[in-house]
Parts: structure tokens; sequence; C-alpha cells
């Protein structure tokens, strides 16, 4: 995996901080997963990453982790509090990131 990003939901998380020289240069980015995408991945996803990153970049490794997600994860809005942002949005600071997968209905 890259080394851009760390997952922290792993046994060995307490140990990530020993893993970066400098932390100020690295962000911490959750995702909470809503719809179809909640039975994909994990429900305490969390990424530790290199600062001033795109959200295509962090999703980029989300599907290299989970490839049999990238289908759905492909189709999911994203959103970043009550806003939905595009994917090319840079990310600067710890963030939490949501993703809504599509419905449809009448």
């Amino acid at each position: 995996m890259s080394d851009q990003f760390k997952i922290l939901n792993t046994p060995d998380s307490a140990n990530i901080a020993n893993q970066f020289k400098d932390i100020q240069q690295h962000m911490t980015v959750k995702i909470e997963c809503f719809g179809a995408i909640e039975r994909l991945l994990p429900n305490d996803l969390t990424l530790q990453c290199e600062s001033k990153m795109r959200l295509s970049d962090v999703l980029e490794y989300v599907v290299r982790a989970y490839p049999h997600a990238e289908n759905m994860l492909e189709r999911c809005a994203c959103a970043i509090g009550e806003d939905i942002i595009p994917r090319q949005t840079l990310l600067t600071s710890d963030s939490t990131v949501v993703l809504l997968s599509p419905v449809a209905g009448g």
C-alpha cells in the first residue's frame, strides 16, 4: 500500500504516531458510509494521509484497499458536514467524509 496513507483502525494503530517524523504534515480522514456502500466498507474506516490531498486521491486509496467496493464507490456522492463536495476538493485538515450511496424510488 502507498506510503501516503495508513489505515488507523488496525490492531497496530497505537503505533501510527511513531511512523511519522512530522505529524503536522499529516491529517486524519474518517470515512462514514450510508446506504449500500455501508455493506462494502468498514464502519470505522479512518485513514492517516498527507495533508493537502484531493478527495479523489483518498478515494482512490480506498478502492485499492477495498477493490470489491469500487463500482459502488464510483457512484457515491461525497459530503463534508451538510455540504455535497466534488471529488476534486482539496482536503487540508482532519476531516470526516460522508459517502452517500445513490438511491432510487418513486
